[in-house]
C-alpha cells in the first residue's frame, strides 16, 4: 500500500508518515519504482505510535528516543545517571517498569 493510502487508513497525513519513517518508527518497504510499499506490520506500528502519542501526549521525535533508550544501553545508562543527578526516585524501578511494559506492547503488536 502507498504512503497516501496508509496514512488514510491510519488516520493521519503522508507527511506524518514519512517523518514517522524518518524517525524510525515504521520501516516500510520499497517498491522497485522506490516508492513506500506499507504492509500489515507497517500499518499496525504507524497505528500504535498515533496511539502512544496521544495516550502519553509525546511527540513522534520523543517516541523515536525511547525506542533508542530502550534497544541502546548506553543512552538507558545515561538516562539513568541523569535521573540521578536530579535527586528523583530511584530511576531503575521507573524505567524498568517502562521497558519491561514497553516490551509487552510490541508482542502484542507483533
Amino acid at each position: 500500500m502507498r504512503v497516501g493510502d496508509a496514512a488514510r487508513q491510519v488516520g493521519t497525513s503522508a507527511r506524518m508518515l514519512r517523518y514517522a519513517e524518518q524517525l524510525g518508527l515504521v520501516a516500510p518497504a520499497r517498491t522497485a519504482g522506490g516508492y513506500r510499499d506499507y504492509g500489515e506490520r507497517d500499518l499496525a506500528a504507524a497505528a500504535f505510535a498515533l496511539e502512544l502519542q496521544a495516550r502519553h501526549r509525546v511527540t513522534p521525535a520523543a517516541l523515536a528516543f525511547g525506542l533508542r533508550a530502550l534497544e541502546d544501553p548506553e543512552v538507558a545508562g545515561s538516562l539513568r545517571r541523569l535521573a540521578q543527578l536530579r535527586r528523583g526516585p530511584d530511576p531503575a524501578t521507573a524505567l524498568d517498569f517502562e521497558t519491561a511494559k514497553a516490551r509487552r506492547l510490541l508482542r502484542l503488536a507483533s
